[in-house]
């Protein structure tokens, strides 16, 4: 169990009119593909334009950067951007999340030492090191800190999901047992020894916080004291650079899959639900598939979506249903969902989150997604989207032709869409925990 942390009223004393805030980032949205990258950044750009803040950036980075990773570095700025640095790891403990490597932790006090800021509110611990967090406490001992959790990557060591491997299920708690049938080559004691380790470092943390309330009751099992947890969206600046044409009259069946390849996105569960639609000879709706990374999905996921690819082209241009448009940037969001009438998510995992919800939201497209997680808490099934089964290809085809066929669906979900929450929402949440901190 994690015990609250000591502090007295001079900690609490505010030594200047303004507020020196570094933020701790897994990886920059320009180096490293997911959401929380994107996350820290809109945080960071917002609290920028905010009068009594001065705000810093540092963003873990590794080989898989190129030839940006500068391994003898340490700590270096990013491309002459101001307020903006580069963390170089090279020997990162990936059981234990630590550092391995000296210079980087006294580059890191060189660092603090420099900004002397007020909070430090770190966005992961991955390629960070949890380290990392006490250090600023021992160097620092009054600075307020904050810990966002993007996942589940405290709880679960199989890749932060929370999705059992031996049978891909989703996972609902964390024990000794349970984590060593899903990494086998782990013994028990291995996974008491790191969530000690892991409460160690995170005891130094003030306030923790998640983008979706659905996961405040799993960290408080794990040993999150409640009162330390709460609730921050997630926020980003509007997509839209110009308005919006008008859709084509005739059904509604264009849908739209925004995200990576990978095998928790669940692309293979939305390819599926084709070939059974197809197999009925229901054919009238186009599916656009948005996004890269296959070289992250397993070899059987890989060898689906290859080969259902590779099907697909080989047919006649008119009998297409599915077309694979690869990777985009967020600057070419507007002209990909231009193209499409719904954004489906068929997510295989929690998905914590979702930030294609919100972009989806900003040019009026109702979700499609799995009924579980942060999905199911931000999209309300029949009010402003739909939920289908999670994993299940024949409640998405359902789902898939119901969305093309029933008069007035559409209409009625895209008018109740909502607003995404903005950045200067998501800053202004934060601000108010680091005054309370």
């Amino acid at each position: 169990m994690l015990l609250p942390r000591w502090r007295s009223a001079l900690d609490h004393e505010r030594m200047s009119e303004v507020e020196k805030i570094l933020l701790i980032s897994l990886g920059h949205p320009e180096l490293v593909l997911g959401g929380s990258p994107v996350v820290c950044q809109e945080l960071f750009d917002e609290l920028r334009t905010r009068a009594g803040v001065e705000c810093t950036m540092l963003a873990a980075v590794d080989r898989d950067a190129g030839d940006v990773h500068q391994p003898k570095a340490g700590i270096t700025g990013f491309d002459g951007r101001d307020g903006v640095y580069l963390l170089h790891q090279t020997d990162h403990d990936y059981w234990l999340h630590r550092n391995n490597e000296p210079l980087l932790v006294d580059r890191f006090i060189a660092l603090l030492r420099a900004i002397e800021p007020d909070v430090v509110h770190f966005h992961h611990f991955m390629s960070i090191g949890l380290d990392l967090i006490g250090t600023v406490r021992r160097i620092l001992p009054s600075c307020r800190i904050l810990f966002t959790f993007h996942e589940f990557a405290a709880i679960c060591a199989a890749d932060g999901h929370m999705v059992r491997r031996t049978d891909r299920s989703l996972c609902d708690r964390a024990s000794p047992v349970r984590c060593h049938q899903c990494l086998p080559d782990r013994q028990p004691d291995e996974f008491l020894i790191r969530k000690m380790w892991l409460e160690r470092h995170l005891s130094h943390v003030d306030r923790f916080t998640c983008p979706s309330r659905f996961m405040i009751e799993p960290y408080v099992n794990w040993g999150i004291p409640r009162d330390r947890i709460s609730h921050v969206t997630n926020g980003q600046r509007s997509r839209v650079v110009r308005p919006m044409l008008t859709p084509p009259d005739g059904p509604r069946n264009r849908f739209g899959f925004f995200g990576l390849l990978h095998d928790d996105k669940g692309v293979t569960v939305l390819l599926r639900a084709v070939s059974l639609l197809r197999e009925t000879g229901f054919t009238q709706f186009r599916i656009d598939i948005n996004g890269g990374g296959i070289q992250h999905a397993s070899a059987p996921v890989r060898r689906e979506i290859e080969t259902f690819q590779e099907a697909e082209r080989l047919l006649p241009a008119a009998e297409r249903i599915v077309s694979f448009n690869g990777a985009y940037s967020l600057d070419q969001i507007q002209s990909r969902m231009a193209r499409v009438d719904w954004t489906i998510v068929p997510s295989v995992w929690w998905e914590i989150f979702g930030l294609v919800i919100s972009e989806a939201w900003m040019f009026g497209r109702p979700v499609i997604c799995s009924n579980v997680g942060g999905m199911a808490e931000r999209v309300t099934h029949e009010v402003d989207g739909l939920h289908f089964e999670m994993g299940d290809p024949a409640s998405l085809a359902a789902t898939i032709r119901r969305a093309c066929t029933e008069d007035g669906l559409w209409q009625r979900l895209h008018a109740a869409v909502p607003a995404p929450p903005s950045r200067a929402e998501m800053a202004d949440g934060f601000l108010a925990l680091y005054e309370a901190a």
